[in-house]
């Protein structure tokens, strides 16, 4: 029988809950960084000039960086040590965020908003891998990814709200200044607190060519998405994207597979438990940012809600993320199998959408939007911290980095899929509405209702993909997830080498 590592000192160390402080406010900076731009972009346009094609820029710019560097960046955490890229990654991003807030034209923003994403990809994943070496116990970790789970759920309507009262009261620049504070308190914090195990770094070379095709072939994915939203999916641009990362992303796989040390091993997603882990959340991720894209546009458009009550709104589903997280999932996830906490909570949040398909132009906030958010917060932060712990659960410590990593890809290629494929559908159900009711709108304050009708006519049809999808989410999460609930043997990253490691038993239910 393989000897149990020496884990007490780790188990023991009073800083580790300090330590959640500083790694989770890090983790809330990289989630609400994606949204809270978002607010402030047409200020922002604006003032620098930016045109109207080239403004998706400032959002793409982040998620083409961040999505398609996060692989390498898990890897560097396990080559170079997770405390240290995570620090690395904080003061990257400050400055990133230093050279956004002061930019003085377009092509200083859109440089700011990529080197932004490339520090958040070498961050994102650190902190998660050094959640998981550093919480061993069952009972802490499961309440420490709880905690880490609502923040990664709720990150994003937490930006909404920041985004609108920044812009509104002080000034775009604003949101991208206030990710200094953030940033250098996590890294002073880290620096004084994080205790990193000595042993399990993963010191094997680096695989330069799948580096070079999973970069190449995640951002060829990610802007394919983002393109087809502007040019259409039959354009020929477009086409070729998907091909082309098609290509690359079959070749990184050959290459993973021939190589000596490879930078995602294929033992890190084959897993069922992990591969059922990254799909159904990537998945449900389509279903959540096409919603807050589509709420945001609602509320502020046809409800004429100003950027702080439209952020503001967005509550109840923070509120429902935070509990379903540390109430419901901390407190179950210890006493059953992780796949009865994300399937109904996939579910859960699947009839909270599901309500928002019966939105009207004159429909009650607190009668409809309230509950459904309610609903879909309750699911998502049910279903999200156990999915968080299971990434990372039974991996070799040397592949804690890169399976973190897999996690944010499988979250960043699915926002960027959501917010491509359920605008162009909305798009699509809304320029069908106008042309069969336009010629009746006779004049400019029928004209003007008609075009209201027609968007939400278009975000109710988005949303019924939506719910679609999050079945499908619960139904893959079901029938994939076969690990038992988490019981007292060790867990991944408990400071062993991975040949002294014991693997967590998977036991099928």
């Amino acid at each position: 029988m393989p000897k149990i590592p020496e884990t007490t000192a780790i188990q023991a160390d009073p800083g580790r809950w300090k330590a959640l402080i500083f790694i989770a406010l890090a983790q809330l900076m990289v989630v609400l960084d994606a949204t809270i731009v978002n607010i402030a972009l047409p200020s922002a346009q604006q003032d620098l000039g930016i045109s109207d094609g080239n403004r998706q820029w400032v959002i793409t710019a982040y998620a083409l960086a961040f999505g398609g560097l996060l692989l390498f960046g898990g890897r560097i955490a396990d080559l170079w040590g997770r405390k240290r890229t995570f620090v690395t990654g904080l003061i990257g991003f400050a400055a990133a965020s230093a050279l956004g807030g002061a930019a003085t034209g377009e092509a200083m923003m859109l440089g700011a908003r990529a080197l932004q994403g490339a520090f958040g990809a070498l961050l994102a994943p650190a902190a998660l891998s050094l959640l998981a070496v550093t919480f061993t116990d069952a009972k802490e970790r499961a309440k420490a990814f709880g905690i880490y789970g609502a923040i990664a759920g709720g990150g994003g309507a937490v930006g909404l709200i920041l985004g609108g009262f920044l812009t509104e009261y002080l000034n775009w620049r604003w949101t991208f200044f206030v990710n200094i504070p953030f940033a250098v308190v996590a890294a002073v914090g880290a620096y004084l607190v994080v205790r990193e195990p000595a042993a399990g770094r993963n010191r094997s070379p680096l695989d330069i060519p799948g580096v070079v095709l999973s970069t190449l072939g995640l951002v060829a994915l990610v802007y394919g998405f983002t393109r087809a939203e502007s040019a259409g999916w039959g354009d020929t641009g477009t086409i070729a994207l998907f091909v082309g990362s098609g290509v690359l992303l079959i070749l990184f796989v050959l290459t993973e597979y021939l190589v000596k040390s490879p930078l995602l091993p294929l033992r890190v997603v084959t897993d069922r438990n992990r591969g059922g882990v990254y799909l159904s959340l990537g998945l449900a991720v389509i279903a959540m940012f096409g919603l807050f894209l589509f709420l945001t546009y609602y509320l502020q458009v046809v409800k004429g809600y100003s950027p702080v009550k439209t952020g503001f709104a967005f509550l109840p589903m923070i509120v429902g993320m935070i509990v379903g997280s540390t109430q419901i999932g901390t407190r179950l996830m210890t006493r059953v199998p992780p796949r009865l906490l994300m399937a109904p909570g996939f579910l859960t949040a699947g009839v909270g959408m599901l309500l928002l398909t019966q939105l009207e132009i004159g429909t009650s906030y607190a009668g409809l939007i309230l509950p459904a958010q309610l609903l879909l917060g309750l699911g998502m932060g049910t279903a999200f911290m156990p999915a968080m712990s299971l990434a990372t659960l039974g991996v070799d410590p040397r592949d804690a980095g890169v399976a973190s990593a897999m996690v944010n890809t499988s979250q960043q290629v699915g926002g960027a899929i959501g917010t491509a494929l359920l605008n162009t559908i909305a798009a699509s159900a809304t320029t069908a509405y106008l042309a069969d009711h336009a010629a009746g709108a006779t004049t400019p304050a029928a004209q003007k209702l008609v075009q209201l009708q027609g968007m939400v006519e278009g975000y109710a049809a988005a949303i019924w993909w939506a719910v679609g999808i999050l079945a499908l989410s619960a139904a893959i999460a079901f029938v994939l997830i076969n690990t038992g609930k988490p019981g007292s043997s060790a867990v991944a990253g408990s400071g062993a080498d991975a040949d002294d490691e014991v693997k967590i038993p998977v036991v099928a239910h």
